[in-house]
């Protein structure tokens, strides 16, 4: 896939400091390639959490790279899938990769959103499911093959191809479940503007009106959703406890979320208790 110069003005990505990403997420250049990839996706998914503190508290600044890259670089904070994927994706083509952003909708089996940030990446000839702000899901690129199955931090996830759609699904039980379903249609900047202030401001978001804070690592998968700090193992275990306020600075440390004294107290006057 060519990528036009149209389409990379579009996306604003020389406003990136890649050598200050790089430095971020404890990685250095590397020539492109599927392994390349693989390691700058992982390295990706363990230094940046997945957050929603902004939205819950009103304050997101909105999408635009140089918004993210204040925030997720140089701050060391988090973010959604927006922000996650306008990073990556600048960062992979400053790096050489063609890359194509695309959108996708959540649990379909469940009518969920069509609005959930994804890329498709090529790679040593290959396109690739690229999914850095999924949450506690993916930590690793995908072939995008049919039926093509791939560990994820020791949860077994499979692309489906189903007509001009694919869908992600996660093995559970004996059970594959769908995650999420796509296409291949790239998306424009606008488009992502229009899912964010939905996203963001909707009454009916799941990120208006709770914490959504995940962190996803090998064999482990930790999650802070509303007061419910939930803990998940491959082996099937789930520890749920619920933090009152006086531990949720110290738990959102833990997840790797440093907040201001002033965000802080901003968040303890909507969170439960």
């Amino acid at each position: 896939m060519t990528i036009a110069p149209e389409q990379v003005d579009e996306w604003t990505v020389g406003t990136l400091d890649l050598d200050a990403y790089l430095g971020r997420i404890g990685q250095g250049p590397a020539k492109p390639s599927a392994a390349a990839l693989r390691e700058l996706a992982k390295a990706h998914v363990l230094a940046v959490p997945f957050e929603n503190v902004d939205v819950v508290l009103g304050q997101h600044r909105g999408i635009a790279l140089e918004d993210v890259i204040g925030k997720l670089v140089r701050r060391h904070r988090g973010g959604y899938c927006y922000e996650h994927g306008s990073l990556f994706a600048a960062a992979a083509e400053r790096l050489g990769y063609p890359v194509r952003r695309l959108v996708a909708r959540v649990q379909p089996q469940k009518n969920g959103p069509y609005t959930h940030m994804t890329l498709a990446i090529e790679a040593d000839g290959v396109q690739h499911l690229v999914d850095v702000g999924f949450g506690a899901g993916m930590l690793v690129p995908m072939p995008l093959v049919d039926g093509a199955v791939v560990d994820q931090a020791g949860w077994p996830h499979r692309l489906v191809a189903d007509g001009d759609w694919w869908r992600l699904q996660k093995l559970e039980g004996d059970d594959w479940t769908d995650l999420h379903a796509f296409t291949l249609t790239p998306m424009h900047r606008i488009d992502y503007e229009v899912y964010h202030h939905y996203t963001s401001t909707h009454p009916r978001s799941p990120f208006t009106g709770q914490l959504v804070i995940m962190r996803l690592e090998e064999g482990l998968s930790r999650k802070l959703i509303g007061d419910e700090f939930i803990v998940e193992r491959p082996d099937g275990t789930k520890e749920t406890t619920t933090i009152p306020p006086e531990r949720l600075d110290a738990t959102l440390r833990e997840m790797d979320v440093v907040l201001t004294e002033e965000e802080l107290a901003k968040l303890l006057k909507v969170y439960p208790g």
